[in-house]
């Protein structure tokens, strides 16, 4: 490939590129949404096996981007989600291969009756069309994208951020290695060539070409998506997660438990940021000593600062921030009433979870909390598609409306009604 054409558009030819490549796009649509699950499948495990046989150049790429994010300034926990190692993009490829063995959500009946008038009436899945995701990152997002909008017959234009823009590009070169060698058309699975700011604007007011936007990153992502998308959007809001250690929790699962959710990986969306002790809760010193002990700044409220040193002074906004890091907010709160009326107050409404052996307080925590994912005895780092049988995942959706928590396939389709008549007409 020459120069010229790896030259990024003008600004200017913005709207003109995403245009383009949604009209390729929506021409994938059509033949994806009646393409058989068995063909759908063959592409993924093709595109899959490339990812294997392309690793060398992935990794190169990769490391680009690692020597670039190094030189930036980017922060470790965004170099933790940025860095591929032999393990990560195995883990990926086989990611695509299990979307692969996933059941086809379209075609699916979900539910049949019959009218009074004999009319026989159902609702079945399809495809909602051509999905455009804007992601930061994680260059893993590439192939997840790409796997869970082909099983789901939908076409996807990729944006990916600068941080991952070498690897997003060679994993995009494999995975359409695969799509051409399956035989299902290549424009099924396109990412942006450019990394102007003005192809998103083009991307979020593409109306007629576009289906739906779902954005993965930071507020400022986001908040610009919501705040100019002329489609509908699918939002993936920061995650904003507590673990409330109520006084009924048994320490032996509560110490564990709270150093895995916040410091397993400290950067992804399903990390505990605000861990929440109820006073009557035996053993609090002993979770800020083993979360200091694994490497973790802990800034507590006056209470937890007076238990340890160690401890720094929270400040309004730390109830409020989504670390990504080796930081976390602690407080001793008043039993779960106190705990619930936190949650409210700062909860971005992703994941939430309880660590009780009273069965009552956890029930009533499960059905309180208004988040998209809310757990009991179990860590906030399971808040993943992967890990709720989904296989990989789009984003988890912190909204209301159509999709909420992990994103996968069945989130991607929308339905229609079929009808099925023997000459009736309406009076």
């Amino acid at each position: 490939m020459n120069a010229e054409a790896l030259t990024p558009p003008r600004p200017a030819d913005a709207d003109a590129l995403i245009a383009d490549m949604g009209a390729r796009a929506r021409a994938a649509a059509k033949r994806l949404a009646v393409a058989t699950t068995a063909e759908k499948a063959a592409a993924l495990h093709a595109g899959a096996a490339q990812l294997r046989a392309q690793a060398a150049a992935i990794l190169d790429a990769n490391a680009r981007d690692m020597e670039a994010g190094q030189a930036g300034g980017l922060t470790a926990a965004m170099l933790d989600r940025l860095r591929l190692d032999e393990d990560r993009l195995s883990a990926i490829a086989d990611a695509v291969d299990a979307v692969a063995a996933l059941p086809d959500p379209v075609g699916r009946e979900i539910d049949r009756a019959v009218r009074p008038n004999g009319m026989e009436l159902s609702r079945v899945r399809v495809p909602l069309g051509v999905v455009g995701i804007i992601y930061e990152s994680r260059p893993n997002v590439t192939a997840d994208a790409a796997a869970l909008g082909l099983m789901s017959g939908n076409a996807v234009i990729l944006r990916g951020g600068s941080e991952a823009v070498h690897s997003n590009r060679a994993i995009h070169a494999a995975l359409s290695a695969g799509l051409a060698a399956s035989g299902l058309p290549a424009d099924a699975v396109q990412l942006v060539p450019t990394q102007d700011r003005a192809a998103v604007g083009a991307l979020l007011r593409a109306q007629g070409l576009i289906d739906i936007i779902i954005p993965r990153g930071g507020k400022g992502l986001v908040a610009r998506v919501q705040d100019e998308a002329r489609v509908p959007v699918l939002a993936h809001l920061d995650g904003i997660n507590h673990l409330y250690i109520d006084g009924a929790a048994d320490p032996a699962k509560a110490l564990p438990l709270a150093v895995n959710a916040k410091m397993r990986r400290t950067g992804i969306c399903g990390a505990t940021e605000t861990i929440l002790i109820d006073r009557a809760y035996p053993a609090p010193l002993a979770i800020v000593d083993a979360l200091i002990a694994a490497g973790c700044e802990v800034r507590g409220d006056k209470d937890v600062a007076a238990l340890s040193p160690h401890v720094g002074p929270a400040s309004a906004g730390d109830w409020d921030s989504e670390y990504l890091d080796a930081i976390v907010s602690i407080a001793l709160i008043d039993g779960l009433a106190g705990a619930l009326a936190h949650i409210d107050a700062h909860s971005s409404r992703h994941t939430d979870a309880i660590v009780t052996e009273d069965k009552s307080a956890a029930e009533r925590f499960l059905s309180e909390v208004d988040s998209a994912i809310v757990m009991h005895n179990a860590s906030t780092q399971f808040a993943d598609g992967g890990e709720f049988g989904l296989g990989a995942e789009i984003g988890i959706a912190t909204g209301r409306l159509h999709a909420r928590g992990p994103v996968a396939l069945e989130g991607l389709t929308t339905y229609k009604w079929l009808v099925r008549g023997n000459g009736q007409t309406r009076p």
